[in-house]
C-alpha cells in the first residue's frame, strides 16, 4: 500500500547524525543523478524534476516555484517525493519534500564542515534567518556538540531574533546579531542561506581557519559572498556537475578571472571516499558551495521509508 510521509514523520526520522552518516556512504557509492529538469510554467513558476536511481533505489522529487504565493499566503516553494521500487517501478511511498530537503541540505552542510571546518571551531554564524536557517544550526551542532554560540542575522532583526529564540528553545548556544561583519570576524563557521543577488559575507572579513558553507544560492544570478572570499579559500562542491552549472558564487569569479577551475579541489564524494583531502593547514580559509543533488533526496527518502 503506498504510504504517505507528512512533514512531521519525515523530521522525527531524519536524525542528524543517522543522516549524515547515510550520505556519506551514498556519496561514496554514487548512484545515477540526471541533471535536474527545469520547466517554466506560463506566467513566474516553474517546474523542476529531479530524479536519481541506484541498484537498490528510485525516485523523483517534484518541486514548483510559484512567486505569486507569497500573496495568497502560500509558500513559494512546494515539493513533494516519490519513492519506487526499483526493481518494478512501483510507487512506494510519497514524502513532504520540504521536510526532505531541509533535513537533507542541513544534513550535507554538516557533514562537509567535517572535512572542511576546524576540529576546534566553536562559534558558529548563520546568515539569513529564513526557513533553512534553524535546521542548518541544529545539524551543525548535532555533529558538532561542542559549539559554544550561534550567532543569527538576517535583513529582518525581528526574523533573526525570532529564530535565535527557536534554538534557544532547542538548547542551543544562539543569539540575533545586528552587526553582520563584526560577527562574521568572530565566527569559525559561516553557513548561508539567503537568496542574495549580491555578496551579503566579504572576503575582507574572514578570519583565517574559517569555514564558509554556502547553501543559499542555486542560480547564476544569485551572490552570496565575493570574490575576494572565494579566491581567499580552497574550495570544495557538493558536485562539480551542479556547481559548475548553476553556483553564481563560483561562476562569477570564475568569468571575471579572480579564481581558476583548478580552485575547486574536489567534490564531497571525492572526501568521503579518501580521494582528495579536505582543510589542509589550520590556517586556511575553507569553502563549501552546494546547489543540491538528488542523491540527497533519494538517500534521505530511503532512510525514512526504511524506519518505517
Amino acid at each position: 500500500m503506498l504510504r504517505f510521509y507528512a512533514a512531521e514523520e519525515v523530521h522525527a526520522a531524519l536524525d542528524y547524525r543517522r543522516l549524515a552518516e547515510a550520505l556519506a556512504q551514498a556519496f561514496a557509492a554514487g548512484a545515477q543523478v540526471p541533471v535536474r529538469h527545469a520547466h517554466a510554467l506560463d506566467g513566474s513558476g516553474t517546474l523542476l524534476l529531479m530524479p536519481a536511481w541506484s541498484d537498490a533505489t528510485l525516485g523523483v522529487k517534484l518541486v514548483t516555484v510559484m512567486p505569486g504565493n507569497a500573496a495568497r499566503g502560500v509558500g513559494t516553494v512546494q515539493a513533494i517525493y516519490v519513492l519506487l521500487d526499483r526493481s518494478t517501478g512501483e510507487p512506494l511511498a510519497l514524502l513532504d519534500g520540504e521536510a526532505l530537503t531541509l533535513r537533507r541540505t542541513a544534513a550535507a552542510s554538516a557533514l562537509a564542515a567535517r572535512y572542511l571546518a576546524r576540529e576546534d571551531a566553536h562559534n558558529l554564524l548563520l546568515v539569513g534567518a529564513g526557513r533553512l536557517a534553524p535546521y542548518l544550526a541544529c545539524a551543525h551542532y548535532a555533529l558538532r556538540p561542542a559549539l559554544r554560540r550561534v550567532f543569527v542575522w538576517g535583513r529582518d532583526l525581528t526574523r533573526a531574533q525570532s529564530t535565535a529564540q527557536w534554538l534557544r528553545d532547542l538548547g542551543l548556544p544562539a543569539q540575533a546579531v545586528e552587526d553582520l561583519e563584526a560577527a562574521a570576524r568572530e565566527a569559525h563557521i559561516i553557513s548561508c542561506a539567503t537568496t542574495a543577488g549580491s555578496p551579503v559575507v566579504h572576503g575582507a572579513w574572514l578570519e583565517p581557519g574559517t569555514h564558509l558553507d554556502l547553501v543559499g544560492g542555486f542560480t547564476p544570478a544569485m551572490r552570496e559572498v565575493d570574490d575576494a572570499a572565494v579566491a581567499r579559500s580552497r574550495i570544495v562542491v557538493d558536485t562539480y556537475a551542479g556547481a559548475l552549472a548553476e553556483a553564481g558564487d563560483l561562476l562569477g569569479p570564475l568569468a571575471s578571472g579572480a579564481v581558476s577551475r583548478e580552485a575547486i579541489v574536489a567534490e564531497l564524494a571525492e572526501l568521503v571516499r579518501g580521494e582528495k583531502q579536505g582543510r589542509s593547514r589550520p590556517d586556511q580559509i575553507t569553502l563549501f558551495k552546494s546547489v543540491g543533488t538528488a542523491l540527497e533526496d533519494l538517500c534521505a527518502a530511503s532512510l525514512v521509508v526504511s524506519r518505517g
